[in-house]
């Protein structure tokens, strides 16, 4: 493996958990994050994940890495479609229905997850805006960088199918170490299952439906369920 995917790697796997771990402790030493504050972490982070993929999209060109290793195509772009809004569907409704369990869950037995939705969540329209670009962005970018540059370098490297999938996946479980160990745990799950759908449809397409609906309905049901029962807590 040259010597800058390297770099990119331990990036991905050290310097971004550290990043990310190093935010949320400073979120959660604040006793309430403002609106202002907010957007500010919603725009830094949508700039951050472009530069990113600019970046590893640029080392990955240089070594000849073209779309089809990629997985930016379209092949029977129909079924790519139909897969990704019925599998967006599918995740974004099961989201739904979990974060409306939690909801039923007293506030102070939520744990980090809580903790997490009430400080970066959007509380209000003005921020739920932003926001959405945030979650699309995010299916964009991440899965580029993880099912598409990740699981490209892991088979080039010559790992199993399995390995490059439980490689990519565990890339991306760290990433989300900033919302404890059982978000980590379910985002390497989620992880898996995305991966899987990059080998299935040799596609990034579907994959790109399905994480960014489950980010949208993590900030729209999140705040339903999770910040606004917490204020309706506080107020009794």
């Amino acid at each position: 493996m040259p010597w800058d995917f390297w770099l990119i790697f331990l990036a991905l796997g050290v310097l971004l958990p550290w990043r990310g771990r190093a935010r949320m402790k400073k979120l959660l030493a604040m006793p309430q994050v403002s609106s202002i504050e907010r957007l500010v972490l919603y725009a830094s982070t949508v700039a951050f994940q472009w530069l990113a993929v600019a970046v590893v999209g640029w080392r990955a060109w240089v070594h000849g890495y073209g779309a089809q290793q990629l997985g930016l195509v379209l092949h029977g772009g129909t079924r790519l479609v139909i897969a990704g809004l019925v599998g967006a569907a599918v995740m974004g409704g099961l989201h739904w229905l979990n974060l409306r369990r939690v909801g039923h869950i007293p506030v102070e037995s939520r744990g980090v997850m809580q903790a997490v939705a009430e400080r970066i969540l959007p509380q209000s329209v003005v921020e739920l805006l932003p926001y959405l670009g945030l979650a699309t962005t995010a299916g964009l970018c991440e899965e580029f960088l993880y099912r598409g540059f990740v699981m490209a370098a892991l088979s080039s490297a010559g790992l199993g199918a399995w390995l490059v999938v439980l490689g990519s996946s565990l890339l991306f479980g760290l990433a989300h170490s900033y919302q404890g160990t059982g978000g980590m745990v379910m985002t390497f799950l989620v992880g898996v299952l995305l991966g899987v759908s990059r080998l299935t449809y040799n596609s990034l397409v579907p994959a790109v439906f399905w994480h960014a609906a489950v980010d949208v309905v993590a900030g729209v049901a999140g705040r339903r369920y999770l910040v606004r029962s917490a204020v309706g807590s506080q107020r009794e």
